[in-house]
């Protein structure tokens, strides 16, 4: 909490809310064998394989806003338990293409229903997944998201602790 704020900050709500939907979606999917982070590149590879596409695990990375090196080893784990297929690339052979697998259709599926009813009563004091409030509150996340955010750079001259 700042200093001139009565309340919680803006940043330490955000981590709270982020951490309580986390832990309620790894409860959640727990059942079919997924975690959060895992459910997040199943579910995204989903719409993108419904889409057309076949993506990389960079290109993955980059749409579900994790770490490259951490969707690989996501990957590994949801290849091992027969959900995904990890294949090279033609056009680039550095490059890891994946696709769910008939089983992962299959249980993303499932998962995807589950969190859908998960979101639709995290909602409810907006009025629900369709009610203008939450309409509104997910511009403002999109807002959010949007703005660059980089780590501030400490003033060498205030990090050497000297004294007046």
């Amino acid at each position: 909490m700042s200093k001139g704020s009565p309340g919680p900050t803006p940043g330490f709500l955000v981590w709270r809310l982020a951490n309580k939907w986390r832990v309620a979606v790894d409860r959640a999917v727990a059942p079919l064998g997924l975690t959060h982070a895992q459910y997040s590149l199943v579910a995204s590879l989903h719409g993108m394989q419904r889409a057309g596409e076949r993506p990389s695990q960079r290109r993955l990375a980059d749409h579900t806003g994790l770490e490259a090196l951490y969707v690989s080893k996501l990957a590994r784990a949801l290849e091992s338990a027969g959900l995904i297929e990890r294949t090279r690339d033609p056009r680039d052979p550095r490059a890891v293409q994946l696709s769910l697998t008939e089983q992962g259709q299959a249980v993303t599926r499932q998962a995807i229903a589950v969190v859908q009813e998960l979101l639709q009563q995290f909602l409810e004091p907006f009025g629900g997944l369709d009610a203008p409030r939450t309409r509104a509150f997910t511009d403002e996340l999109m807002t959010l998201l949007d703005a660059p955010l980089a780590p501030a750079v400490p003033n060498a001259d205030s990090t050497q602790g000297r004294t007046p």
